[in-house]
């Protein structure tokens, strides 16, 4: 590892503290070195506040010592003026003349005219240190930029012998049928804090009535998801309680309500489709599909997905909702007690 590598590696560690709370802007870590030695680092930590380059400048003791400064940041510094001045402005203004960077920001207001704007004032800048990982670090910022949709993550539970639910009978209704552990459960609330929103389909709400926060761990609630399109979700269920950003998919003309927003859609196309592009013009920018088998089939059948995470439990149903099927193999496999969790991703 080289040293560039070296103080970018900080950067990506940095950043990952804004894990879920940067929406609609990228994670992104900075450090000002001088003379092999950290002086000032800093993170974004939420969309409307300071930029981590800011953060880093800010944290310098002495400001003298930028002027023989190198800044090491993950994602190119900012060239617009958005809720916050442009960070490549600051840079050249605080006298640093060598910039590292680790990955292009995509995002057309930026895309290269914060490197042209530090390049114009006379500042040596680097570009493409460890930029796989950079990237990787904002997938959901790049998938929404660059394909114009959520950054979709597939996520179920099935049993052993490959259910995902068993036959509902009216005795049985709104009681969910749990495959995974208390612990695979609580990682599913983890993932609900750091994505922007999760999605199930109508038998899901009408079976089991799911609240979708993330209460079994810290961390804001993510937009409730829908699809709905006879529009049979009671008015007394937990999605329609009001408490949280809701969006339904469905066929019929209906009023929003407090909190609750009603998007038509014509079901004889293609579904997943037009949920993108509907959630894309809502500004979000990842999405957990939870449910059921049949929406979570639509979404692998139309190659909308990026990752899934498939928690496969010790129970056995024998007979039920068969899952859904990914034809392919997982690139992680992760032990959670007597849970196997599977993690496939699609590249």
């Amino acid at each position: 590892m080289n040293i560039h590598e070296k103080y970018m590696n900080r950067c990506i560690q940095l950043a990952k503290n804004g894990l879920g709370t940067t929406y609609p802007n990228p994670m992104v870590g900075c450090v000002i070195v001088v003379d092999n030695k950290i002086i000032g680092e800093g993170w974004h930590k939420k969309a409307g506040e300071a930029h981590a380059e800011v953060n880093a400048i800010n944290a310098v003791k002495d400001e003298n010592l930028l002027k023989k400064a190198t800044i090491y940041v993950s994602l190119e510094p900012c060239s617009h003026y958005g809720k916050t001045p442009p960070c490549s402005n600051l840079i050249v203004h605080s006298g640093i003349k060598k910039v590292v960077i680790g990955s292009i920001d995509t995002n057309s207001l930026v895309s290269g005219k914060g490197v042209a704007y530090l390049k114009n004032n006379s500042c040596n800048v680097i570009v493409g240190i460890l930029e796989k990982a950079c990237k990787a670090l904002n997938k959901r910022f790049f998938t929404f930029h660059e394909k114009k949709r959520p950054f979709i993550i597939l996520k179920w539970a099935e049993t052993k012998d490959g259910f995902i639910d068993k036959i509902r009978t009216q005795d049985s209704d709104n009681i969910p049928n749990w495959i995974s552990n208390s612990y695979s459960q609580q990682l599913v609330h983890k993932m609900r804090a750091v994505e922007e929103a999760v999605l199930v389909g109508t038998n899901t709400v009408l079976n089991d009535n799911p609240s979708l926060t993330a209460r079994k761990w810290f961390g804001e609630n993510p937009i409730r998801v829908a699809i709905d399109k006879k529009l049979k979700t009671e008015t007394s269920s937990n999605l329609l309680d009001g408490s949280i950003k809701t969006i339904l998919f469905t066929e019929k003309n209906q009023k929003n309500a407090d909190n609750i927003f009603y998007k038509k859609i014509d079901f004889d196309k293609n579904i997943p489709k037009q949920i993108c592009d509907v959630l894309y013009k809502y500004e979000i920018q990842s999405v957990i599909i939870e449910g059921g088998a049949f929406t979570l089939q639509s979404f692998i059948a139309t190659n909308l997905w990026d990752e899934a995470y498939v928690f496969k439990g010790e129970v056995v149903f024998k007979e039920g909702l068969k899952a859904p099927k990914l034809e392919r193999k997982p690139v992680e496999i992760r032990s959670i007690i007597k849970d196997t969790l599977c993690i496939y991703k699609n590249i």
